[in-house]
């Protein structure tokens, strides 16, 4: 596993277990336990994870039905399960696949946990991991930010941007990579970011839960 996927993974782990099953978590309608499940399955489970985005309702079916499975397994053993990574024959065991579709989801799912907590404060990332974040940006913000109800400009604080929706008018967020990550991935109330533009366009797109996948 890559350097920046393993780390994310092994975080996420220590969250989930420091919190126990029944902490709250940004996603909605789920606890710790929960989230946990969800990444067992999408790792250990591919023909019933497809179900996420795939828009079949026997998929969708096919994927509450195990994702309800996992959650009743034991805590601890989906923590182990996360910790000890994809099975053998998994095209998650490949550095590049692993680098690809999971720095993200980790680093998302772990700022979850954390960010549910009362007492949180922001991360400091260090700044190799802020430049992987931010070239992630570069190449999803078109699909993450799609849903957004105005135009959207990222803006990191070295002065790099990159259009996440075209359109007028535009509002600009400005703030770290991660920061503006969790904001793409509809986690707003929560991401430290600044939006600027004018004032209804900001409220808009401040209250929209429709950012992200």
């Amino acid at each position: 596993m890559s350097t920046h996927a393993k780390r994310e993974r092994l975080l996420l782990a220590d969250l989930l277990e420091a919190a126990g099953p029944d902490a709250p978590t940004l996603c909605e309608g789920w606890l710790t336990r929960d989230l946990a499940a969800h990444v067992v399955v999408r790792e250990r489970r591919p023909d019933a994870a497809a179900g996420a985005v795939v828009p079949m309702q026997a998929l969708k079916s096919r994927l509450e039905r195990v994702q309800a499975e996992f959650t009743g397994k034991p805590y601890d053993e989906l923590i182990q399960l996360i910790r000890t990574g994809p099975p053998r024959m998994s095209p998650f065991t490949i550095k590049q696949v692993d680098e690809g579709a999971n720095v993200v989801e980790f680093f998302v799912h772990a700022e979850d946990v954390r960010r549910a907590q009362p007492d949180w404060s922001p991360r400091e990332l260090d700044p190799v991991f802020a430049d992987t974040l931010w070239a992630r940006l570069e190449k999803s913000a078109r699909l993450l930010g799609r849903k957004a109800p105005v135009g959207l400009v990222l803006r990191r604080p070295n002065g790099q941007t990159v259009v996440a929706h075209r359109g007028t008018p535009v509002v600009t967020a400005s703030g770290e990579p991660g920061e503006l990550m969790m904001f793409l991935f509809g986690r707003q109330d929560v991401a430290k970011v600044d939006l600027e533009g004018e004032p209804e366009a900001v409220e808009r797109l401040h209250a929209t839960k429709q950012l992200g996948i």
